[in-house]
């Protein structure tokens, strides 16, 4: 009877620890959050990492990171951050958005194209989005593929 009060007593220890120690780890993404609002990006960008680190599987930390290499104008790691995204979740219209007018603003005119398409599928709260990166696109196309449409 000792031993179970014992066993008992251990479990719920362990159990208070790992709750305290989880609820830091989904800390990090809101507090990073905050940061970003205010503009602290060095700041953030560990927050989000840390969150990563913790969570591989937070889309959000990703996205924020790759806004705040979008700020730095780090186009390698805004991409690699936004296809993170769209690996964990291929319907995330921010990211295909942001995603979209990176490979516009690289001239890559078929991945901007294919880009674009998957956008219009997914868009529920960004649709207003998708006239802007059209005519974005339109500009980045050829002139001898605009007179074979």
């Amino acid at each position: 009877m000792k031993n179970y009060f014992f066993i008992k007593k251990i479990i719920i220890i362990y159990l208070l620890l790992f709750s305290a120690s989880f609820s830091n780890e989904a800390n990090y993404f809101k507090e990073g959050k905050i940061l970003f609002d205010k503009k602290n990006y060095d700041q953030s960008k560990i927050l989000f990492q840390r969150d990563i680190v913790f969570n591989p599987k937070s889309e959000k930390s990703y996205l924020y990171l790759a806004k705040i290499f979008d700020q730095e104008d780090d186009t390698s790691e805004v991409e690699v951050n936004l296809n993170s995204v769209l690996l964990l979740n291929i319907e995330n219209e921010e990211a295909l958005y942001m995603l979209a007018l990176l490979k516009i603003k690289q001239s890559d005119y078929l991945e901007a194209e294919n880009l674009i398409k998957k956008f219009s599928l997914f868009c529920k709260a960004l649709c207003s989005k998708k006239s802007e990166m059209k005519d974005k696109f339109e500009k980045l196309i050829p002139d001898n593929a605009k007179s074979n449409n």
